[in-house]
């Protein structure tokens, strides 16, 4: 007599979504997280290195938000994306990082290209060289700022999405962006008009986000 075929795990079901597969985890399937991981950790530390500047912190940031994450899957209440929840746990892993310890700058350019890695573009030497720019360029800005400004222009969030990320309301993401921005501009005018500096920000953020 054959015995009945194996239930397919809920990371092994075709097209299933993130809060399926974090129920999963919360009903005790010992793959479904290792998918979510598998799905998002990318864009996470991304996020991770844009805010921290230091691939070494932005990776162990992440380790930590996923460890968060895996831990309280139970609260999350389905009010947002999980994406969304992610999001949230990661900016405030490096947030705590942030304010534990003075995040060293970032001494290997190819270590940024990492962050860049899905999608070649021309002329990435100085693409680079504009990222790495960006990169110590924010790391002059307040906590709050920092992490506002990159959800917004370099992640391509919407004020809305960032707010959520941020738990505050939308007015104080624009009012951070708003200042953040004034403080970057003296720093930054010599990029404003360069290609280059576009695709470091938004466009490519959007990429990354969306996956």
């Amino acid at each position: 007599m054959n015995s009945p075929p194996e239930t397919p795990s809920a990371a092994e079901r075709p097209a299933i979504t993130d809060a399926e597969l974090l129920t999963a985890h919360i009903n005790g399937d010992p793959h479904a997280f290792s998918e979510i991981v598998k799905r998002h950790r990318d864009r996470m530390w991304a996020v991770a290195l844009r805010t921290l500047g230091d691939p070494d912190e932005a990776a162990d940031a992440v380790q930590d938000a996923f460890v968060s994450a895996y831990r309280k899957a139970a609260t999350f209440r389905g009010e947002a994306a999980v994406t969304t929840w992610l999001h949230r746990i990661v900016v405030n892993a490096c947030l705590d990082r942030m304010r534990r310890k003075s995040v060293r700058p970032v001494a290997d350019d190819e270590l940024i290209e990492a962050a860049e890695r899905e999608t070649p573009l021309p002329d990435q030497t100085v693409e680079r060289e504009v990222s790495m720019e960006v990169s110590a360029a924010l790391k002059l800005l307040p906590n709050d700022q920092r992490a506002a400004l990159v959800l917004v222009d370099m992640m391509g969030y919407s004020v809305e999405d960032a707010a959520q990320v941020l738990q505050v309301p939308s007015g104080t993401v624009k009012s951070r962006c708003a200042r953040g921005r004034a403080k970057l501009a003296p720093i930054l005018s010599h990029l404003r008009n360069r290609t280059d500096f576009n695709r470091v920000s938004s466009a490519k953020g959007a990429e990354l986000r969306d996956g």
